[in-house]
Protein backbone atom coordinates (compact mmCIF):
# COMPACT_ATOMS: atom_id res chain seq x y z
CA UNK A 1 0.00 0.00 0.00
CA UNK A 2 2.52 2.58 1.16
CA UNK A 3 5.44 1.45 -0.97
CA UNK A 4 7.88 1.08 1.93
CA UNK A 5 9.69 -1.90 3.40
CA UNK A 6 7.23 -3.49 5.83
CA UNK A 7 9.59 -4.41 8.64
CA UNK A 8 8.30 -4.37 12.21
CA UNK A 9 4.90 -5.89 11.55
CA UNK A 10 3.50 -5.00 14.98
CA UNK A 11 3.89 -1.27 14.29
CA UNK A 12 2.02 -1.49 10.99
CA UNK A 13 -0.76 -3.58 12.53
CA UNK A 14 -1.11 -1.03 15.34
CA UNK A 15 -1.37 1.76 12.74
CA UNK A 16 -4.36 -0.03 11.24
CA UNK A 17 -6.09 -0.74 14.57
CA UNK A 18 -8.94 1.46 15.79
CA UNK A 19 -9.73 1.75 19.48
CA UNK A 20 -13.07 0.01 18.95
CA UNK A 21 -11.22 -3.14 17.91
CA UNK A 22 -9.25 -3.31 21.15
CA UNK A 23 -12.33 -2.40 23.20
CA UNK A 24 -14.32 -5.37 21.93
CA UNK A 25 -11.55 -7.72 23.08
CA UNK A 26 -12.29 -6.89 26.70
CA UNK A 27 -9.41 -7.33 29.18
CA UNK A 28 -7.27 -8.91 26.44
CA UNK A 29 -7.49 -5.68 24.48
CA UNK A 30 -5.29 -3.87 27.00
CA UNK A 31 -2.25 -5.55 25.46
CA UNK A 32 -3.22 -4.58 21.89
CA UNK A 33 -1.96 -1.22 20.65
CA UNK A 34 -4.25 1.01 18.61
CA UNK A 35 -3.20 3.78 16.22
CA UNK A 36 -3.52 6.83 18.47
CA UNK A 37 0.13 7.25 19.48
CA UNK A 38 1.38 6.59 15.96
CA UNK A 39 -1.18 9.04 14.55
CA UNK A 40 0.19 11.71 16.90
CA UNK A 41 3.68 11.06 15.55
CA UNK A 42 2.65 10.84 11.90
CA UNK A 43 0.73 14.10 12.06
CA UNK A 44 3.95 15.96 12.92
CA UNK A 45 6.02 14.14 10.31
CA UNK A 46 3.44 14.87 7.61
CA UNK A 47 3.25 18.55 8.51
CA UNK A 48 7.02 19.02 8.46
CA UNK A 49 7.43 17.09 5.22
CA UNK A 50 4.75 19.04 3.36
CA UNK A 51 5.93 22.39 4.78
CA UNK A 52 9.51 21.71 3.68
CA UNK A 53 8.29 20.51 0.27
CA UNK A 54 6.24 23.65 -0.35
CA UNK A 55 9.00 25.95 0.90
CA UNK A 56 11.50 24.48 -1.55
CA UNK A 57 9.01 24.28 -4.39
CA UNK A 58 8.80 27.97 -5.23
CA UNK A 59 8.72 31.52 -3.93
CA UNK A 60 5.14 31.80 -2.67
CA UNK A 61 4.41 34.17 0.21
CA UNK A 62 3.84 32.83 3.72
CA UNK A 63 0.08 33.25 3.47
CA UNK A 64 -0.14 31.14 0.34
CA UNK A 65 2.18 28.52 1.81
CA UNK A 66 0.00 28.27 4.91
CA UNK A 67 -3.13 28.00 2.78
CA UNK A 68 -1.74 25.12 0.76
CA UNK A 69 -0.27 23.41 3.82
CA UNK A 70 -3.61 23.46 5.63
CA UNK A 71 -5.33 21.80 2.68
CA UNK A 72 -2.61 19.22 2.03
CA UNK A 73 -2.43 18.00 5.64
CA UNK A 74 -6.18 18.22 6.30
CA UNK A 75 -8.19 15.25 7.51
CA UNK A 76 -10.03 15.22 4.19
CA UNK A 77 -6.81 15.04 2.17
CA UNK A 78 -5.40 12.28 4.36
CA UNK A 79 -8.65 10.33 3.98
CA UNK A 80 -8.56 10.82 0.22
CA UNK A 81 -5.02 9.44 0.03
CA UNK A 82 -6.08 6.53 2.25
CA UNK A 83 -8.87 5.63 -0.16
CA UNK A 84 -6.54 5.86 -3.14
CA UNK A 85 -4.26 3.19 -1.67
CA UNK A 86 -7.12 0.93 -0.56
CA UNK A 87 -6.87 1.41 3.20
CA UNK A 88 -10.56 1.02 4.14
CA UNK A 89 -10.57 -2.76 3.75
CA UNK A 90 -7.47 -3.15 5.92
CA UNK A 91 -8.52 -1.16 8.99
CA UNK A 92 -9.21 -3.23 12.10
CA UNK A 93 -12.48 -2.00 13.60
CA UNK A 94 -14.87 -3.27 16.22
CA UNK A 95 -18.08 -4.77 14.85
CA UNK A 96 -20.24 -1.81 15.83
CA UNK A 97 -17.81 0.71 14.37
CA UNK A 98 -17.65 -1.24 11.12
CA UNK A 99 -21.44 -1.56 10.97
CA UNK A 100 -21.67 2.21 11.49
CA UNK A 101 -19.50 2.81 8.41
CA UNK A 102 -16.28 3.51 10.26
CA UNK A 103 -14.13 2.10 7.47
CA UNK A 104 -15.27 4.97 5.24
CA UNK A 105 -15.13 7.71 7.88
CA UNK A 106 -12.87 10.63 6.98
CA UNK A 107 -11.90 10.91 10.63
CA UNK A 108 -10.76 7.30 10.91
CA UNK A 109 -9.16 7.11 7.47
CA UNK A 110 -7.28 10.35 8.08
CA UNK A 111 -6.02 9.13 11.44
CA UNK A 112 -4.91 5.77 10.02
CA UNK A 113 -3.07 7.45 7.15
CA UNK A 114 -1.15 9.59 9.63
CA UNK A 115 -0.53 6.55 11.85
CA UNK A 116 1.06 4.71 8.92
CA UNK A 117 3.37 7.67 8.36
CA UNK A 118 4.18 7.58 12.07
CA UNK A 119 4.94 3.86 11.90
CA UNK A 120 7.22 4.38 8.92
CA UNK A 121 9.08 7.15 10.75
CA UNK A 122 9.40 5.13 13.95
CA UNK A 123 10.68 2.04 12.16
CA UNK A 124 12.77 3.49 9.34
CA UNK A 125 13.51 7.12 10.18
CA UNK A 126 12.61 10.48 8.71
CA UNK A 127 14.06 9.95 5.23
CA UNK A 128 11.89 6.88 4.64
CA UNK A 129 8.79 8.60 6.02
CA UNK A 130 9.43 11.68 3.89
CA UNK A 131 9.85 9.49 0.80
CA UNK A 132 6.57 7.78 1.61
CA UNK A 133 4.73 11.10 1.92
CA UNK A 134 6.30 12.51 -1.25
CA UNK A 135 5.25 9.43 -3.18
CA UNK A 136 1.66 9.40 -1.91
CA UNK A 137 1.13 13.19 -2.00
CA UNK A 138 2.90 13.83 -5.32
CA UNK A 139 -0.27 14.34 -7.33
CA UNK A 140 -1.87 16.58 -4.71
CA UNK A 141 1.19 18.80 -4.30
CA UNK A 142 1.83 18.95 -8.03
CA UNK A 143 -1.82 19.74 -8.79
CA UNK A 144 -4.17 22.46 -7.68
CA UNK A 145 -4.87 21.29 -4.12
CA UNK A 146 -4.84 24.32 -1.88
CA UNK A 147 -4.27 26.76 -4.75
CA UNK A 148 -7.79 28.11 -4.81
CA UNK A 149 -8.86 30.46 -2.05
CA UNK A 150 -10.47 28.65 0.87
CA UNK A 151 -14.28 29.00 0.71
CA UNK A 152 -14.47 30.53 4.20
CA UNK A 153 -11.87 33.15 3.29
CA UNK A 154 -13.60 33.80 -0.03
CA UNK A 155 -16.95 34.26 1.72
CA UNK A 156 -15.40 36.62 4.26
CA UNK A 157 -13.98 38.73 1.44
CA UNK A 158 -17.26 38.62 -0.48
CA UNK A 159 -19.12 39.91 2.56
CA UNK A 160 -16.63 42.72 3.12
CA UNK A 161 -16.59 43.64 -0.56
CA UNK A 162 -20.38 43.86 -0.61
CA UNK A 163 -20.57 45.78 2.67
CA UNK A 164 -22.35 42.95 4.43
CA UNK A 165 -22.13 41.67 7.97
CA UNK A 166 -19.49 39.06 8.83
CA UNK A 167 -20.64 35.48 8.05
CA UNK A 168 -21.94 33.68 11.13
CA UNK A 169 -21.55 29.91 11.50
CA UNK A 170 -23.59 27.80 13.89
CA UNK A 171 -23.77 24.10 14.64
CA UNK A 172 -27.27 22.89 13.80
CA UNK A 173 -26.89 19.21 14.62
CA UNK A 174 -24.38 16.53 15.54
CA UNK A 175 -25.39 12.92 15.04
CA UNK A 176 -23.87 9.46 14.98
CA UNK A 177 -21.16 7.84 17.13
CA UNK A 178 -17.80 9.55 17.63
CA UNK A 179 -16.06 7.45 14.99
CA UNK A 180 -18.69 8.25 12.35
CA UNK A 181 -20.07 11.60 13.49
CA UNK A 182 -22.06 13.84 11.14
CA UNK A 183 -22.12 17.60 11.63
CA UNK A 184 -24.74 19.94 10.20
CA UNK A 185 -23.57 23.54 10.09
CA UNK A 186 -25.38 26.65 8.91
CA UNK A 187 -23.76 29.84 7.70
CA UNK A 188 -25.67 33.04 7.28
CA UNK A 189 -25.16 36.69 6.47
CA UNK A 190 -27.77 39.09 7.76
CA UNK A 191 -29.89 40.48 4.96
CA UNK A 192 -28.67 37.90 2.44
CA UNK A 193 -29.60 34.38 3.51
CA UNK A 194 -28.50 31.17 5.16
CA UNK A 195 -27.49 27.71 3.93
CA UNK A 196 -26.62 24.41 5.60
CA UNK A 197 -24.11 21.67 4.87
CA UNK A 198 -23.32 18.26 6.37
CA UNK A 199 -19.90 16.60 6.74
CA UNK A 200 -17.83 14.29 8.93
CA UNK A 201 -16.27 17.20 10.82
CA UNK A 202 -17.47 20.61 11.94
CA UNK A 203 -14.64 22.30 10.04
CA UNK A 204 -15.46 20.54 6.78
CA UNK A 205 -19.17 21.28 7.20
CA UNK A 206 -18.35 24.97 7.62
CA UNK A 207 -16.21 24.85 4.48
CA UNK A 208 -18.97 23.19 2.46
CA UNK A 209 -21.54 25.63 3.79
CA UNK A 210 -19.39 28.61 2.80
CA UNK A 211 -18.92 27.19 -0.70
CA UNK A 212 -22.66 26.58 -1.06
CA UNK A 213 -23.44 30.09 0.18
CA UNK A 214 -21.18 31.56 -2.49
CA UNK A 215 -22.78 29.34 -5.12
CA UNK A 216 -26.26 30.51 -4.19
CA UNK A 217 -25.68 34.16 -3.36
CA UNK A 218 -22.21 35.09 -4.60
Amino acid sequence: MSGVNVGGEAEWVAALTHGSFTAQLGPKGKSVQDYQRLEFLGDRVLGLTIADWLYNNGQEAEGRLSQRLNVLVSRQMCASIARQIGLPEHIRLGKQARDDGGSNSDNILGDVMEALIGACFHLHGFDAARAMVRRLWAQAVGGQAGQAKHPKSALQEWAAGNRRKTPEYRLVDRSGPDHAARFTVAVGIKGVGEVEAVANSKQEAETLAAAEFLRQFG
